[in-house]
């Protein structure tokens, strides 16, 4: 891929998948389990004493094939965060995911040592609060949200208390004319019937995406996230009159915004079959 076809996917990708740093032997199913983003993870996914080790394992066993494949790194106020960023440049993984993300300083720093994009992990309190900062700095290419993370950082167990953050994301992302961002993971792995309906709920709140952390959550992320064949149709309706006049589709009066909404629903839909 090109760079700018590299950016427009990771731009346009919805499901997000994660596979341990650690585990090489697992890239290739991660590669083949059809998500749009495969992300490496030498932060959560790795042990404290297997830092080094699960770099060094990365930087050998490199995925090739035409997946984007991003690297979530870890902390930079951790003492592997330089070193993981350094192994970037060496790689050139198509972004870096940046865990703990606070500051536009942050990403600057990150895209700095790492030569890459950038892609910040809003799940601290003092993240979310600089939001506006972090959505703004010229590095960021999409924003992801660490609901787990966030959640601990807040003292909530109620997913509910965190939607004002959820709004907060997608607020500031449209603001700065960035895509819509990537809804945090669901730990339900064999409940597929709550992995859905998190999936449907990130897209209602207006998320783009939705990070996984088994394969078995791709397909049901991007079905959630396929538009139906009626909103399908109703776009196609809404497109093919569109007209710089009035005019009506199915009862309701036809103006930018409502093209935009159809043009949006039409981007939803999925070509590649997975």
């Amino acid at each position: 891929m090109s760079d700018s076809d590299e950016q427009t996917a990771i731009e346009e990708a919805v499901s997000w998948l994660f596979v341990p740093a650690s585990r090489p032997d697992r890239f290739g199913k991660a590669m083949e389990a059809g998500a749009d983003v495969v992300v490496i993870d030498l932060e959560d996914a790795v042990g404290p004493g297997e830092k080094e080790a699960a770099r060094d394992d990365m930087v050998r066993h490199w995925p090739g094939g035409d997946r984007v494949v991003v690297v979530r790194v870890n902390d930079l106020r951790t003492e592997h965060g330089d070193a993981d960023l350094a192994a970037c440049r060496r790689l050139g993984p198509d972004a870096v995911v940046l865990p703990k993300t606070e500051s536009a300083d942050d990403v600057r720093a990150a895209a700095e040592r790492s030569g890459a994009p950038v892609l910040p992990l809003v799940e601290t309190a003092r993240g979310l609060v600089s939001v506006a900062d972090i959505t703004g700095a010229a590095d960021t290419v999409r924003l992801l949200f660490g609901s787990v993370d966030l959640a601990l950082d807040l003292g909530v167990s109620d997913d509910a208390a965190l939607d004002t953050a959820r709004s907060d994301l997608v607020r500031w992302s449209a603001a700065h004319g960035l895509p819509q961002p990537v809804d945090g993971v669901s730990t339900a792995i064999r409940d597929t019937g709550a992995v859905s309906r998190s999936a449907e709920r990130a897209l209602a709140w207006g998320f783009g995406g939705k990070l996984c952390i088994h394969p078995t959550q791709v397909p049901l992320v991007h079905a959630a996230f396929e538009p139906s064949a009626d909103q399908l149709e109703w776009a196609e309706r809404v497109l093919a009159v569109e007209s710089d006049g009035a005019v009506m589709v199915d009862g309701e009066m036809i103006d930018r915004p409502v093209v935009e909404r159809a043009r949006r629903i039409a981007r939803r839909r999925r070509r590649d079959g997975n």
